[in-house]
């Protein structure tokens, strides 16, 4: 095992393990996303709530989350070396930067992007996954529905959350096309589409996520 070690804290080894755990937290959020845009159905929450019962008791679903956490924790975790390792190449800062001639702003904020998703995670997570998995709150008449619309009264709450998605949307702007480029997925031929992909992937899901407080909050659904 001590070659994985060593693989794993080489350079590349590092960008790989973050691209591979990148691409499993974005196949997660499509999963989430859909399951969250059910309230749009404006049912009630009734296929809301009879996902989230579904998730919330599958043996299999409930194994995936930890899995999920983990994979997480490592993207964090992986994030923050080479966020390290950029600091250790470059302690002094170049005197006269032009980044914006190489790459776009969001690209050269990953560190910054990815510290304020974690910080809107800890708040999204205390807001309905400790409601609804370490306390007794959940009942049959008050769901995980009606957890959302309690939450989503605040408007500071709910332009923290707007704020977070558009942190996720240029997080995975970047993230989406980079995790294909680390494996090997970058040539003339397909890059392009790659690229496409992302952004139209990037945007769908940040507006979706963004748009479901704001749906609450103005009573678009009920």
């Amino acid at each position: 095992m001590a070659w994985l070690a060593k693989s794993l804290n080489s350079s590349l080894g590092k960008k790989l393990l973050m691209a591979i755990t990148g691409l499993f937290l974005i196949s997660f959020l499509l999963i989430h996303c859909g399951l969250n845009a059910t309230i749009f159905l404006n049912d009630g929450g009734v296929a809301f709530n009879e996902g989230a019962e579904f998730m919330a008791h599958n043996p299999i679903i409930r194994t995936m989350e930890i899995v999920l956490f983990g994979g997480l924790l490592l993207h964090i975790f992986d994030g923050l070396r080479l966020w390290l390792d950029n600091k250790k190449k470059r302690p002094v800062a170049y005197a006269v930067v032009d980044g914006a001639a190489n790459s776009k702003w969001y690209s050269r904020s990953m560190g910054l992007l990815g510290t304020l998703l974690l910080l809107f995670l800890i708040i999204h997570l205390k807001h309905f996954w400790y409601f609804s998995r370490l306390t007794n709150n959940l009942t049959e008449t008050h769901t995980l529905y009606n957890e959302m619309q309690v939450v989503f009264e605040s408007p500071i709450v709910v332009a923290i959350y707007v704020l977070g998605c558009i942190s996720l949307g240029y997080h995975l702007l970047h993230g989406f096309q980079s995790a294909f480029q680390t494996i090997g997925w970058n040539h003339p031929k397909y890059t392009p589409t790659i690229k496409a992909i992302g952004a139209i992937y990037s945007i769908i899901i940040a507006a979706a996520f963004a748009a479901m407080p704001i749906a609450f909050y103005f009573n678009l659904i009920q």
